[in-house]
C-alpha cells in the first residue's frame, strides 16, 4: 500500500495544496494512505477536518510527511528546506521548472528522487494537461493585474484599458498564442482593450482569428513586430512555452527602452526563465519594480493569488495521474503504462530523463524508454 504525502507549501504567499479533500476520497477507496501535514489547505479554505473525514491522517509537521510517504504531491517545486527530507526512491509529483531552478535539479538528483514535472507530462498531440488549468488561471489573471498597475497611483500611465467615449481603449500586447496567450488575450477584449496577439504558429493563429469574432488581432511573430509592438503598447504579456525548456527571450532589454514610460509588462513566462530580458522573479509581497521607466510585474506563482479555484482546477487535471503513480508497483510502471506520464519524467535514479531539461540544464541526458 502506498502511501501520498500532502506537505504545506512553503513557497513565499503560495496558499494551493496539492490534494483536496475529494482527492483524497479517491486515493483511499483505491487502497492508497494518505498523510497531510496540518494547516496545508487553509490558504485555499480547505480545512483540516475536511482532510480528516475524506480518510486522511493529519500530521504536525513537513518532516513526517516527507519521510513517511512514498509520493509527496505538491503545487510547487521543493524550496531548500524541503530538500534535506528527499531520500532515494522517492517521487515528486509536482510543478518542477527545472530550466528556470536548476539547483532544484540538482537536489533532485543527489536525492535520487524520481520527479515528475506537471509541466511536462504531455500527451501524443503535444497537449499539456497539468499545465493547462493553471495557464488559464494565469492567463486570465494577467490583463486584470496588468490594468491595476497601469493606475496612475500604482505607478502607470494612467490608461484605463476599456478607454472611455471618445478616448482609444488601451493597447495590449499578449506574445504566444497557447492557453495563457488565450486566455490572456479573450480577457483583455472583454474588458474593451485592443489586443494584439503574436505567435510563429499560423495554425494557432488561425485557431485564435477564428473564434475571436473581430476582437483580437492576430500577427505572424518575427523580431521587428515584435519590436514595433512593443513600442505601442500599454500592457505586454509575456506568454511563450517550450514544454520543460527555458523560455526564449523575445524582448530585448533595447525594446524594453522603447517602450512608453509607465508601460506594465506582465511576464507569465517567469518561472519558466522570462520571456523578457529584462525580467526577474518577483513574489506576491513585492510583486513589481520599474526598470526604464516601465513596469514590471515577474511573479513566479500568479495563480497562487487565488487559492482556492487554482486548487480546485489543478487537483481536477492531476488526480487521475496521481492514482496511476499510487496503485503502480514503482513509478516507472506507472510511467510505462501511461506515455504521457512517462514523457513528465523529470529526474529518476540521478539522471535527467526529459531531453528539454537537460538541454536547459546543460546535462546528458538519459531518456525514458
Amino acid at each position: 500500500m502506498k502511501t501520498v504525502g500532502v506537505p504545506r507549501e512553503l513557497k513565499l504567499e503560495e496558499h494551493r495544496v496539492g490534494v483536496t479533500p475529494d482527492g483524497v476520497a479517491e486515493l483511499v477507496h483505491a487502497g492508497a494512505r494518505v498523510i497531510v501535514e496540518a494547516g496545508a489547505g487553509i490558504g485555499a479554505a480547505i480545512i483540516d477536518e475536511e482532510y480528516r473525514s475524506a480518510g486522511a491522517e493529519i500530521v504536525p509537521d513537513p518532516v513526517q510527511v516527507w519521510e513517511r510517504a512514498d509520493i509527496v504531491a505538491k503545487v510547487k517545486e521543493p524550496q531548500q528546506t524541503e530538500a534535506q527530507y528527499m531520500r532515494a526512491g522517492q517521487v515528486l509529483f509536482t510543478y518542477l521548472h527545472l530550466a528556470a531552478y536548476p539547483e532544484v535539479g540538482s537536489w533532485l538528483c543527489d536525492r535520487r528522487v524520481s520527479a515528475i514535472g506537471y509541466e511536462t507530462v504531455q500527451t501524443e498531440t503535444g497537449a499539456l494537461p497539468l499545465l493547462a488549468p493553471m495557464s488559464e488561471v494565469a492567463g486570465r489573471m494577467a490583463p486584470q493585474i496588468g490594468a491595476h498597475h497601469l493606475e496612475r497611483t500604482n505607478g502607470g500611465r494612467g490608461v484605463l484599458l476599456s478607454g472611455a467615449p471618445g478616448v482609444s481603449p488601451g493597447k495590449v500586447v499578449v506574445l504566444g498564442a497557447g492557453n495563457v496567450g488565450w486566455n490572456a488575450a479573450v480577457i483583455a477584449a472583454g474588458m474593451g482593450a485592443q489586443v494584439l496577439v503574436l505567435d510563429r504558429d499560423l495554425d494557432r493563429l488561425r485557431w485564435v482569428d477564428q473564434f475571436n469574432l473581430g476582437r483580437i488581432t492576430t500577427l505572424a511573430s518575427n523580431r521587428s513586430r515584435i519590436a514595433r509592438a512593443v513600442a505601442e503598447a500599454d500592457l505586454v504579456i509575456g506568454a511563450v512555452l517550450v514544454a520543460g525548456g527555458r523560455a526564449p527571450t523575445l524582448v530585448s532589454e533595447a525594446m524594453v527602452m522603447d517602450m512608453r514610460p509607465g508601460a506594465v509588462i506582465v511576464d507569465v513566462a517567469v518561472d519558466q526563465g522570462g520571456c523578457v530580458a529584462t525580467t526577474r522573479e518577483t513574489n506576491h509581497d513585492e510583486p513589481t519594480y520599474r526598470l526604464h521607466e516601465v513596469i514590471h510585474y515577474a511573479v513566479g506563482n500568479i495563480p497562487g493569488a487565488v487559492p482556492r479555484t487554482s486548487t480546485y482546477a489543478l487537483a481536477n487535471a492531476t488526480l487521475p495521474y496521481l492514482l496511476a503513480l499510487a496503485t503502480a508497483d514503482d513509478p516507472l510502471d506507472a510511467c510505462r503504462s501511461d506515455p504521457s506520464l512517462g514523457r513528465g519524467l523529470n529526474v529518476h535514479d540521478g539522471h535527467v530523463m526529459h531531453p528539454a531539461v537537460a538541454e536547459a540544464l546543460g546535462v546528458e541526458c538519459r531518456p525514458f524508454e
